[in-house]
């Protein structure tokens, strides 16, 4: 029989050993996660990738061409998305991905391991993109703490982050996709995007844990820019 994500229904995996508790409920709910096995069988690197691809099935935001940002790339699941649906490969490179952690090479991408706050990272994010974005896409989020409080502000101060940059480089008609957290303070941002975007809302995609209280901002067809600047002649690109 299969469950409702396509995966074969199986026997629940129960975890003995001297972890802790909350490591061995980790361990647990990893080893009995559809979309983990899912990601294995399906060559993804991680089970984040069906978030990503449920997500595009729905609002169609990728299409061969286009150039793509990827902030929080580690470990490449949704890269590999991104570079299967653009049509991007080893002699035309379409998408740039960072983050603080490695990541595996992968035909179609360019990867910068630095850290996306640092001052020089959007400059350097168009430089090697060569242009404009077509869409920029966040799966960055905070370490937690298990205060839900602290971890929406902390994880919503990086979707601030990532929407700046959207704002200050996307081509006109492109699309914004962040992670953000319920908790309800992103009025400012969601007011700042509603002025710059043709529609703007919340999105859970199924791949996205029942419990977890991750939600992605789905911002699609840019209007304007925030400001009359933008990284490294991408205004320029832009207008072409």
């Amino acid at each position: 029989m299969n469950d409702r994500h396509g995966g074969e229904r199986g026997l629940t995996v129960k975890v003995k050993s001297k972890q802790k508790a909350s490591s061995r409920r980790w361990l647990e709910r990893q080893l009995n996660d559809p979309y983990v096995r899912r990601a294995k069988a399906e060559g993804y690197r991680s089970r984040a990738a069906y978030k990503l691809i449920e997500i595009d099935d729905r609002y169609k935001l990728l299409k061969k061409g286009m150039r793509v940002v990827d902030l929080g790339a580690a470990p490449g699941g949704w890269c590999q998305v991104v570079v299967d649906r653009t049509g991007a490969g080893a002699d035309a490179v379409r998408l740039v991905g960072i983050d603080v952690l490695p990541i595996e090479p992968l035909a179609g991408a360019t990867f910068l391991e630095m850290d996306f706050l640092d001052d020089a990272a959007p400059g350097r994010l168009i430089e090697e993109l060569g242009g404009a974005p077509d869409v920029v896409l966040s799966d960055m989020a905070a370490p937690t703490t298990g205060h839900r409080r602290t971890d929406h502000l902390r994880t919503m101060h990086l979707c601030e982050i990532a929407a700046d940059f959207a704002l200050r480089t996307l081509r006109p008609g492109g699309h914004f996709l962040a992670k953000t957290f319920q908790g309800g303070t992103e009025n400012e941002l969601l007011s700042s995007l509603k002025q710059a975007f043709s529609s703007v809302h919340h999105v859970k995609p199924p791949a996205s844990r029942d419990g977890s209280v991750e939600l992605y901002l789905l911002a699609r067809g840019f209007k304007r820019r925030a400001s009359p600047e933008t990284e490294d002649g991408a205004e320029n690109e832009a207008a072409e």
